[in-house]
C-alpha cells in the first residue's frame, strides 16, 4: 500500500508543481488535495468501467 501511495504522490507532486511553486507554504496541502482528487477520479472511472462492461 505504501508503494502505491508513494508512486501516487510522485505523480501528483509533478502535476502540482506545474501550478504551485514547490517552496510555497501550501504545497503539501495542495498536493494532498490533488492526490485525493486523483484517487476519487480513478475510483469513479473504475466504477463506470464496470457498469459499462456489464451492458
Amino acid at each position: 500500500m505504501s508503494v502505491i501511495l508513494r508512486i501516487l504522490f510522485v505523480l501528483v507532486g509533478s502535476i502540482t508543481a506545474l501550478f504551485v511553486a514547490r517552496d510555497s507554504l501550501n504545497f503539501d496541502i495542495i498536493q494532498t488535495f490533488a492526490a485525493i482528487l486523483l484517487v476519487a477520479a480513478f475510483l469513479l472511472v473504475g466504477s463506470f468501467w464496470s457498469l459499462w462492461r456489464k451492458t
